[in-house]
């Protein structure tokens, strides 16, 4: 009985903690990211630059940004560059304490 419970308590302090991970963006693009939004699919409501609670204010190739304050779910995200082109990836899957991550590939409906 006591196995069982150590067994139990040692599952639920792992679920505590992955859900306790925040949802993280990994730039797989060529160029450094300046701005990270996220938006409800469908819509133009993108959220706050979430790069400046990156200690540079930017999302270098192959480096992760956390992002605490964003609910898991699906959503368009819409990233800009440093020569002010910004582009939207439409309908990802963001899962708590997961990251996922953005290619050049995954970029749609660029502007400058």
């Amino acid at each position: 009985m006591r196995i069982v419970f150590l067994a139990t308590s040692f599952l639920a302090l792992g679920t505590t903690r992955a859900t306790a991970k925040p949802i993280r963006f990994w730039n797989l693009t060529a160029q450094t990211v300046t701005s990270v939004q996220p938006a409800k699919p469908g819509t133009q409501n993108f959220g706050p630059y979430l790069c400046k609670s990156d200690k540079d204010g930017s999302v270098d190739h192959d480096e992760r940004l956390n992002m605490p304050n964003v609910s898991p779910g699906h959503y368009d995200v819409k990233i800009g560059y440093k020569d002010g082109r910004s582009c939207i990836v439409k309908d990802l899957n963001l899962e708590a304490g997961k990251v996922f991550s953005i290619e050049d590939k995954d970029l749609t409906s660029c502007t400058k």
